[in-house]
């Protein structure tokens, strides 16, 4: 079990699934000022979602062919400190269980060479269904993924 201060508004606690890959920065990733631009961190994110889903089963393919969207509703980024071109990124992102049917993920990235926190943020993900109506109740193949990882 792992408390999660989510921005200023709520604390969730519960179950949590992590995983972490790394990334080298490229030179269209950097702006005039040789830094990463900040808008590349939501995409880094992206990049640590989609990795994390591959790891745990549960990619955006598996949610489309049951028939659903997860758009993003929330998302927060706080820079710390930047990353470089030639750099290498340790993007760790990680799952935090809610019984409510919406998808919470915390990310942190790290510079690689020296440790430095770079940016951390967090997003929040809901079901639509194929009408793209907001579906409340937890999906099937949601609770049947969820049992699978001992997080029911």
């Amino acid at each position: 079990m792992k408390t999660i201060r989510r921005g200023k508004r709520r604390r969730i606690t519960g179950k949590t699934l992590q995983h972490t890959f790394e990334q080298t920065i490229k030179f269209s990733e950097v702006d005039s000022m040789a830094v990463v631009w900040h808008g590349h961190y939501v995409r880094f994110f992206e990049d640590g979602r989609e990795a994390w889903g591959k790891k745990y089963g549960i990619t955006y393919l598996d949610v489309k062919n049951n028939n659903f969207m997860i758009p993003i509703v929330s998302m927060h980024c706080e820079h710390m400190n930047p990353l470089e071109y030639g750099d290498t990124a340790i993007i760790e992102t990680t799952f935090i269980d809610t019984p409510a049917a919406k998808l919470f993920f915390d990310y942190k990235i790290y510079r690689k060479r020296d440790g430095a926190l770079a940016a951390s943020g967090e997003s929040t993900q809901v079901f639509l269904d194929e009408n793209r109506e907001l579906f409340l109740a937890v999906p099937l193949f949601y609770e049947e993924w969820k049992k699978k990882w001992g997080l029911l």
